[in-house]
């Protein structure tokens, strides 16, 4: 890859090969035409074309897609410049219908089914809207499908919305354990000045860690259709690498954009020292207060040991007024504690599981539920 001449070249960037699970940022500009108000399919269908490649190479891939208020504006013929919120929840409303279809058919011509989630600010800090989102994330990708989300502008207010995409991305990212997010902008990457204001501004090809430097490089948003700027995507650089998630920011006005991130273009990477399992135990290991305790059998204690899941059968005692989501600590026989975990179920439905068989899980609540009390990447053992 080309260097360039700034301290942090000499450090090497991560492969896009490399990664397991990739979200892809889209703003409204790279998606929108700003002067027509209209779909650019062009663009997109390249894209795609990129997303249908890491797909079948196995990679599990997310979009967060913004331009729905951008094409909603043009169909109700909303004048330019900002919008009222009312105004901005109507074209919302009638530019996703437009967003949904278009993601839906070209990742449809490539043998890609597509899944629309739309979250508010409070689906990803609200424990139980996190763990529901969590989850539908979560199957659809085991479904080989594509999640592409976006913030629910019809209902969210400037009270309980991100305001822009990145931030959400980086976000999602974390809720869906992803490692690497690209974040896909109207700049290939983080300058040490303003770009269009300092003709002598590098770019800054690695930030091994944000610091006070890095995020005083940032300049404003660039565009009416966008909602981000640079700022943003420092604000979404720290919230992803302190998640486990490397990111990066590159330039989506050429197509291919992906692509040309796997070959090397131009962008800035910005490293996590983590993973994201490693950052989620450390979180629940040193972040979370325990809400309750599960007491395990000498099996269970030895299971949990060698890396499975707890599962009801190995369950002696709850103790605690835990719910779905909450971090509880996990005993041995003789009152040991063996880790910390987040707990699948609220502690009634947990005491009704002691000691049963996953097969009879359905039977007990009257409806199915997970085979496990906590999972294995959900918990953290002494001495992790």
């Amino acid at each position: 890859m080309t260097s360039t001449s700034t301290p942090t070249a000499a450090i090497p960037t991560p492969s896009l090969a490399t990664f397991r699970r990739i979200v892809v940022k889209v703003g409204s500009s790279l998606l929108v035409d700003q002067t027509k108000g209209e779909l650019k399919r062009a663009w997109l269908e390249a894209l795609a074309d990129d997303l249908a490649s890491l797909h079948a190479a196995g990679k599990d891939v997310l979009v967060v897609s913004s331009g729905s208020i951008a094409l909603g504006r043009t169909v109700l013929k909303l004048p330019r410049g900002p919008l009222k919120l009312a105004d901005s929840q109507a074209a919302a409303a009638v530019g996703q219908i437009a967003l949904a279809r278009s993601w839906s058919e070209v990742l449809g011509a490539r043998g890609i089914t597509a899944g629309q989630i739309l979250v508010t600010l409070n689906d990803t800090e609200e424990r139980q809207r996190y763990l529901n989102a969590r989850e539908t994330i979560g199957r659809l990708l085991d479904m080989r499908a594509v999640p592409v989300i976006n913030e629910n502008d019809t209902v969210a207010t400037s009270e309980i919305r991100y305001g822009d995409n990145d931030r959400l991305a980086a976000r999602v990212a974390t809720m869906a354990s992803a490692d690497c997010l690209i974040l896909l902008s109207d700049v290939d990457g983080l300058y040490t000045a303003p770009p269009h204001l300092d003709p002598k501004a590098e770019l800054v090809q690695v930030v091994p860690r944000v610091t006070f430097e890095i995020e005083s490089m940032a300049g404003g948003a660039a565009s009416e259709f966008s909602r981000g700027g640079m700022q943003t995507k420092i604000e979404a650089a720290k919230i992803a690498t302190t998640g486990g998630t490397h990111m990066v920011i590159a330039d989506g006005r050429v197509e291919h954009p992906v692509q040309r991130v796997a070959d090397g273009g131009r962008c800035t990477w910005f490293l996590t020292p983590s993973n994201p399992v490693t950052a989620r135990k450390k979180w629940i290991a040193g972040s979370l207060e325990a809400r309750g305790t599960i007491h395990v059998d000498d099996g269970a204690a030895k299971a949990l040991m060698g890396g499975a899941s707890l599962l009801p059968a190995g369950v002696t005692r709850v103790e605690g007024a835990f719910a779905r989501g909450d971090c509880v600590v996990l005993r041995s026989a003789g009152g040991a504690e063996i880790g910390r975990g987040l707990v699948a179920y609220d502690a009634g439905e947990a005491a009704q599981l002691i000691g049963i068989n996953t097969r009879e899980i359905e039977a007990i609540l009257g409806m199915p539920g997970q085979a496990w009390l906590v999972h294995r990447d959900d918990m953290v053992l002494a001495g992790e």
